[in-house]
């Protein structure tokens, strides 16, 4: 065997059956840096998605006069609700317009305005009617469209309990069609 021959046996690297350096680098560099990725990552997604899971409540009935308060024009009542929005919690101050029709039937009239969402106003103009200031929408005391607005003042629910007048969710005016 020459010289020339035994150097070249001599320079070529040993076959090894486990794992380079570069892919040990690899490996453990892709791995710490999956790790530390999910460990930003899973808190946003649990943040954005944990309101969705938690469970609904039934809206509930809020206590806002004595029954025996209530005649038949119109009255404006505050009340406040508890409300919880994902993690923002509030207390929000309503409005309710209350009054008893024809029949003696207590009804309350949310004070938003269908055309724009503004806040009406009962017997502004001296009409015995609900103006609204921002473009002269006209309702009538059971909150029927008369100028303007497209559709009915929207109600709460009324619930009366040992004389007093729970206010529930606000839904769409069945007075109207």
């Amino acid at each position: 065997m020459s010289n020339h021959e035994h150097s070249e046996t001599a320079h070529k690297p040993a076959n090894r059956s486990g794992m380079s350096r570069r892919q040990f680098l690899s490996y453990t560099l892709g791995g710490a840096g999956a790790f530390m990725a999910a460990g930003v990552t899973l808190p946003m997604i649990r943040f954005a998605v944990d309101p969705i899971l938690q469970k609904k409540t039934t809206s509930s009935f809020i206590k806002v006069v004595e029954a025996n308060k209530i005649t038949t024009e119109p009255q404006e009542f505050k009340f406040k609700i508890h409300q919880v929005d994902g993690w923002y919690v509030s207390d929000p101050e309503l409005t309710a317009w209350i009054c008893k029709d024809d029949q003696g039937k207590i009804f309350a009239l949310s004070p938003i305005c269908k055309h724009l969402g503004c806040t009406i106003g009962w017997n502004t103009e001296k009409n015995e009617e609900y103006v609204c200031p921002c473009h002269g929408a006209h309702y009538t005391k059971l909150g029927k469209n008369l100028v303007v607005a497209p559709k009915p003042l929207d109600e709460y629910e009324v619930k009366i309990d040992k004389d007093w007048i729970y206010l529930g969710p606000i839904v769409p005016n069945t007075r109207f069609k």
